[in-house]
């Protein structure tokens, strides 16, 4: 049985992905006084957003789930051809979605309806291909719930562009707060968590762990979610303090059996890019606990809880992917174009196909942006804001050249 996907397909959604991420940054670096003042709820702010979280982030899970699942569940992808119609709607609505976002708010709707088809395309694709995996395991659970997850969230977040464009819906901000957690904390996080398990034992040769803190990791997230998000709908204090609790004690069931695959690890000098992915998991973690210590001390300030979401998807969600894309897309590409080659020709080692020293610069020029940008963002001084997020901007470049370069080795 052939489980190998044609290599044009996550490819197609990464470099995609990889251009929505300078975009991304560079609105937000056009309108760094938004930015400085907290005022999230813009028009380009949100351009900004979506291309960051939608066109980023969202197509190079897609890409990467293309490539990861037939691999992970031992089962081909359902159709290719379908998968590359879906790339074509998705990137086109997206695209079209972000833009009228922010010149064109009430025409949104439109760009949005053709990048949920993509969306809608791309959860059945993945839907069949999941349902004929033979074998079911712990992973499974975690990409199911991110795909339900997934499919709440633009289902929120087409309420929201209709109520943008036609008004008639009265609970805009708790769908908005329910778009928000269904889409960072409960699609993201779950998919990370569930790819995590395949990929950090990959990464660092881990053998012989127990995975024994999964299902507890799952089911504790999926009440905590559940339990935040009927907190909006119900006014309920004391439910979102329980949410919290329960999301951060999820998310620490992960972080123990992360911690057991790494100490059960053969390869004892971790790959930069993979340590800068380590390091995203710290940071989730400890926002999930900010936001539960924050909750329970009575912070509302919507500018902190704002950079606090700022944080959780950079820090957590963002970090995630660039460490992990910087280590797949050059073994993807060797073993493409090289791996039928080994032993017949002089071929290039996979350690070469890729610059660590300047992965090692970027990845701390990302925390540095990150970091001074937040601080310059609490206190509001707009030219440390406009400084980070021009070393941000100017990182994202870098970053999305140096993995397009692997393709020409």
């Amino acid at each position: 049985m052939k489980i190998d996907t044609n290599i044009k397909l996550p490819l197609a959604f990464i470099l995609y992905a990889l251009l929505a991420l300078v975009i991304a940054q560079m609105i937000f670096l056009f309108r760094h006084d938004l930015v400085n003042a907290g005022q999230f709820h813009m028009p380009h702010i949100w351009m900004g957003s979506h291309f960051l979280l939608l066109g980023f982030a969202v197509m190079v899970a897609m890409g990467g789930m293309y490539q990861l699942v037939p691999v992970a569940f031992l089962t081909p992808i359902w159709n290719q051809t379908f998968g590359f119609v879906q790339f074509i709607f998705t990137a086109g609505g997206i695209t079209a979605f972000a833009i009228l976002l922010g010149v064109k708010s009430g025409n949104c709707i439109y760009g949005g309806i053709v990048a949920i088809i993509g969306i809608v395309m791309f959860i059945i694709q993945m839907a069949i291909t999941i349902f004929k995996q033979e074998k079911k395991n712990k992973m499974t659970l975690f990409i199911i719930g991110a795909i339900t997850c997934f499919f709440l969230t633009i289902a929120a977040g087409f309420l929201l562009a209709w109520n943008i464009a036609f008004g008639g819906i009265a609970s805009h901000s708790t769908i908005l707060f329910s778009h928000i957690v269904l889409g960072i904390t409960g699609w993201f996080t779950l998919l990370i968590f569930g790819f995590s398990y395949k990929l950090v034992p990959m990464f660092s040769l881990s053998h012989g762990f127990s995975m024994k803190w999964a299902k507890p990791a799952f089911f504790s997230y999926i009440a905590g979610l559940i339990t935040l998000i009927s907190s909006f709908w119900f006014g309920n204090d004391l439910l979102q303090t329980i949410g919290w609790l329960l999301l951060s004690a999820g998310f620490s069931f992960f972080v123990l059996d992360i911690q057991e695959i790494l100490t059960k690890r053969f390869k004892k000098k971790l790959d930069k890019p993979f340590s800068f992915a380590l390091l995203a998991i710290l940071i989730g973690f400890s926002i999930h606990v900010l936001a539960f210590l924050f909750k329970i001390s009575g912070i509302q300030d919507p500018i902190i809880w704002g950079w606090l979401i700022y944080l959780y998807v950079m820090g957590w969600i963002v970090f995630s992917i660039l460490g992990y894309l910087y280590k797949i897309v050059p073994v993807l590409w060797w073993t493409y174009k090289y791996s039928d080659r080994v032993g017949k020709e002089k071929v290039p080692l996979l350690k070469d196909m890729i610059n660590n020293q300047l992965s090692i610069i970027l990845f701390v020029f990302f925390i540095i942006g990150v970091v001074g940008l937040t601080f310059g963002g609490i206190v509001q001084i707009e030219i440390v804001v406009f400084i980070f997020q021009m070393l941000l901007s100017l990182t994202s470049l870098v970053y999305t050249i140096s993995i397009i370069r692997v393709l020409f080795v």
